[in-house]
């Protein structure tokens, strides 16, 4: 090798090193602006700090699943967590892009050549080794840099939004399961029930103290309980099918659920609502995510009006030359000003176009303030309805068994009616059916409230005693 181009091999390491901060070269250049440390942990049971022992299974365990599982599984193999995390990490990269702008950039050149004049060839060879440095540009690289910054935010911000949707969806689809299940046990005991009914109404007719349509109205209900029950069994099915699918496994993976503790609803979420919506518009990430973006569409329009402005930049770099076996060596070095004059326009149309970009973004946040306080209203009207709803139902269950054991007992005894019979026993299984629908709206606006007030997390769930099986 060309001494001169050793010498150059040699000087390039030297070069980076020096252009490079230490912390890029412990990471063995890999993230040299350390972008990654502004990432969210990857969404998975390490969100508040939870240790699990397989935080991220890839196949149903064969113990019965607890909420916390089912949160775990859905957190860490639904695909929109992973597109999500994927999308924050472009940003995160974005950001790097950006300010590799302050950084010289350093480029080396080599080449070869045989030149002929009057029929005699010159072996010609050139080497050079180029470093610009743009030092001044009117704050064109800081308003990208602050651009690239909030995106990255709102990248954040949007993942957090993303991990509570889904948070909330595994919620709903569990306790749809869980609802399933106590609606085949109510069912089943409605058809027992029916048949008990049935066989004294049967009974009755066979020793002439019944009429036939006696038997046959028992008979009706009877096989309405059965077909009740079928149908719940069916929807029971279903409910385990989309809970499986929103786990990240197949529908047909089979897998059981360990019982959920009894439920103990209180009013501790009554609070004021001002308060509460101001809470919300805080923790909302939705909200962050819409506030970053309308900073990144200010930077975004700073940076549009640096880019009509001057910019100063530094130039230096040796070079060698060696023709007819005549060596040179040389360098440059100088300042350079580039002054944009005219540019068909197209700067004054970006600045327009980000400024509207701003206005768009800003209606986006008002709009989205409004509905975060009308999401909270709901939620909070939800909850305080169903936690009245589930006190009432419990009472209403209680009347109802005690209704239908007398009405039973008046029939058997020969001194009640069928019709009484069968419409006490109606009562009762209505009244276990909207016992049921109590629970799972009463658990389902728990979590609403918490998600439209950006604060859904395990927390929710530990608080309510909810948690792995013992």
């Amino acid at each position: 090798m060309n001494p001169k181009a050793s010498s150059i091999s040699r000087t390039l390491p030297l070069v980076l090193a020096l252009a490079l901060p230490p912390a890029a070269l412990a990471q063995g250049l890999r993230d040299p602006f350390d972008t990654e440390a502004a990432l969210p942990l990857r969404p998975s049971p390490a969100l508040a700090g939870r240790e699990a022992a397989e935080p991220c299974a890839k196949t149903l365990p064969a113990t019965p699943l607890g909420i916390v599982d089912v949160v775990d599984l859905t957190l860490c193999n639904n695909t929109l967590t992973r597109e999500a995390w994927a999308n924050a990490r472009v940003q995160a990269a974005n950001l790097g892009v950006a300010q590799a702008a302050w950084l010289p950039n350093l480029s080396g050149s080599a080449g070869a050549s045989r030149v002929w004049s009057d029929g005699t060839g010159t072996q010609q060879r050139t080497a050079a080794l180029t470093l610009s440095w743009l030092v001044y540009d009117f704050g064109a690289r800081a308003a990208t840099v602050e651009n690239a910054r909030q995106l990255l935010a709102a990248a954040v911000a949007t993942q957090d939004a993303t991990v509570q949707s889904l948070f909330l969806a595994a919620l709903q689809s569990y306790y749809a399961v869980q609802a399933g299940r106590a609606s085949v046990e109510a069912l089943k005991e409605a058809e027992r029930v029916a048949k008990e009914s049935f066989e004294a109404a049967d009974t009755r007719y066979k020793v002439g103290v019944a009429t036939p349509a006696d038997r046959l109205q028992a008979q009706t209900a009877w096989s309405q309980a059965t077909l009740n029950r079928i149908r719940a069994e069916g929807d029971l099915r279903t409910a385990y099918g989309t809970l499986a699918n929103g786990m990240g496994f197949d529908a047909q993976q089979p897998y059981v659920l360990a019982d959920i503790p009894a439920l103990t609803p209180d009013t501790a979420f009554e609070r004021d609502m001002a308060a509460l919506i101001g809470e919300a518009r805080q923790r909302r990430p939705d909200l962050r995510a819409v506030e970053a973006q309308v900073a990144a569409a200010r930077a975004g329009v700073d940076a549009a009006r640096a880019a009509g402005m001057p910019t100063v930049s530094l130039g230096a770099g040796p070079t060698w030359q060696e023709l007819g076996g005549v060596s040179t060596h040389g360098g440059t070095l100088g300042v350079s000003v580039s002054v944009p004059l005219f540019s068909g326009f197209a700067t004054t149309y970006r600045v327009r176009a980000n400024e509207a970009q701003v206005d768009a973004r800003e209606a986006q946040r008002e709009r989205l303030e409004k509905q975060v306080a009308l999401d909270v209203w709901k939620a909070y009207q939800g909850l305080t309805t169903s936690t009245q709803t589930l006190k009432t139902t419990a009472d209403l269950v209680a009347s109802a068994e005690a209704s239908a054991q007398v009405a039973l007992g008046r029939y058997k005894a020969g001194v009640g009616s069928i019709l009484d019979l069968l419409t006490a026993q109606s009562a009762l299984a209505s009244a276990r059916q909207q016992r049921i629908q109590a629970t799972l709206d009463w658990n389902v606006n728990r979590a609403t409230l918490a998600q439209a007030m950006g604060t859904l997390d395990y927390g929710l769930l530990q608080s309510a005693g909810e948690g792995r099986p013992r």
